[in-house]
């Protein structure tokens, strides 16, 4: 949890912040206001968010005689710090048309110069390991509202009837081979014969004491500690993730009228959608189209399958005679299969948006991965002080942990370690899912 503040951390600083900015630049103003459900939250906001938060911990703190730039922005852009006084409502974010697009980059602007002017030349405050904690949270949590705000414009846009393009696909998606149990049905439902993807195959460990945890002097969050031994059974995965195709196989199989696959309040939640059928997809003429940040395309079946719910990848996997991995054998299953991120792994800087064809296990990037593990914390949990308590440990009830990082996710803010968390019915997300199996 180590957070030093080096010669490098300025230069990192702006980038992280420009890269936020460069999100925002195919957007349109009136693309900056829209809340169209409770769980988005309006563009113009993260980028208000991610800038209180250096000015109210960090500036106000640290920098002598700071003013900040408008004294009502701590009630706007607030998020569920209790600690920091009353806030607008979540649900009511997108209400607000004031302060408008223009008066939060200029907000940005002049955080920006005045943390830039503080971090210069300022040695004796680097040695202060709350600030440096501190300003390492905030550019980690600016990352991860880079997240948020690629995967809320995805559903501000995807939820528009003229269904915009946020940019243009200049990224080849890529197929590889059809799975030996491709259903004849699904070739027909594709409109004829696809690209063979690669057959899954599995990754087996065998029973015994591993490490859980991150362990280190590099930055991790709060809920990745303490690192402590976890007893596992024998086990496999599989050694990439599901795709467009499989999935279809157990919607032609009437996967969402058979009730026997599901949790009680799955299906409860299966018969209410619209679509039954992964979020962003729909049935036209036969086929099965998706919107993608590229506007609409046909659904590739090499492609792994994303936004789904919890929900819906327990059902599969009940469909499948298989399971969901629980978190412990995720981290294990990756950490003994690759001592590095891979550099073909699709993370926010490769720029397709859309999840990849696998070339690699897919551990990293492409899509979060839903475990069977309940989101709680571990032995010894030791939550950040103050109001930085707030950041992780009251979410541990009612939500369950994702692994691996997506396509929004930044490359250097994942790790086999880092525990994400939702609740069950969450599909916004680029979500999806990976097999296991006792041996």
């Amino acid at each position: 949890m180590n957070a030093p503040v080096t010669s490098g951390t300025l230069q990192r600083f702006r980038n992280i912040r420009r890269q936020t900015a460069t999100l925002c630049q195919p957007l349109q103003t009136e693309d900056f206001v829209v809340q169209p459900i409770v769980d988005v939250s309006p563009p113009k906001w993260h980028l208000g968010h991610t800038t209180w938060f250096f000015e109210n911990f960090i500036l106000a703190k640290y920098s002598p005689g700071y003013q900040p730039f408008n004294t009502g922005y701590n009630y706007f852009f607030n998020s569920y710090y209790e600690s920091q006084g009353p806030r607008v409502l979540r649900s009511n974010r997108g209400n607000m048309t004031r302060p408008s697009a223009a008066d939060i980059f200029s907000y940005r602007q002049h955080v920006d110069e005045h943390l830039g002017a503080l971090l210069e030349n300022n040695d004796p405050l680097f040695e202060n390991e709350d600030f440096a904690l501190t300003l390492e949270v905030g550019l980690q949590h600016e990352q991860q509202h880079q997240e948020l705000l690629v995967t809320d414009l995805k559903y501000i846009l995807g939820n528009n009837p003229l269904f915009p393009v946020y940019q243009e696909n200049a990224a080849p998606v890529t197929s590889q081979s059809r799975p030996a149990d491709w259903p004849r049905a699904a070739e027909l439902q594709f409109g004829g014969l696809q690209p063979e993807s690669r057959p899954a195959g599995w990754l087996e460990f065998e029973n015994g004491l591993y490490e859980i945890g991150h362990r280190g002097n590099d930055f991790c969050w709060d809920n990745e500690l303490s690192a402590h031994p976890v007893y596992l059974g024998d086990f496999a995965v599989q050694d990439r993730l599901v795709t467009n195709g499989e999935y279809l196989g157990f919607m032609l199989d009437g996967g969402y009228k058979r009730f026997e696959y599901w949790l009680s309040e799955g299906w409860e939640w299966a018969k209410q959608l619209e679509e039954q059928a992964p979020l962003y997809w729909y049935h036209h003429d036969g086929e099965w189209w998706n919107y993608t940040l590229h506007g609409f395309e046909k659904v590739n079946p090499d492609l792994p399958v994303t936004h789904l719910s919890y929900f819906e990848a327990d059902a599969f996997a009940n469909w499948k005679g298989l399971r969901l991995p629980t978190e412990f054998e995720w981290e294990i299953a990756c950490k003994l299969t690759h001592s590095q991120i891979p550099a073909e792994a699709n993370f926010l800087e490769n720029g397709h948006f859309h999840p990849q064809a696998a070339q690699n296990t897919q551990f990293f990037g492409d899509v979060w991965e839903w475990t069977s593990s309940a989101y709680l914390p571990y032995p010894h949990y030791p939550r950040f002080k103050g109001a930085l308590g707030e950041y992780n440990g009251k979410f541990m009830i009612n939500q369950m942990v994702l692994r691996g990082g997506s396509v929004a996710t930044p490359r250097s803010h994942i790790r086999a370690t880092y525990r994400n968390f939702f609740h069950t019915d969450k599909r916004w997300q680029f979500t999806g899912i990976r097999l296991a199996k006792s041996l």
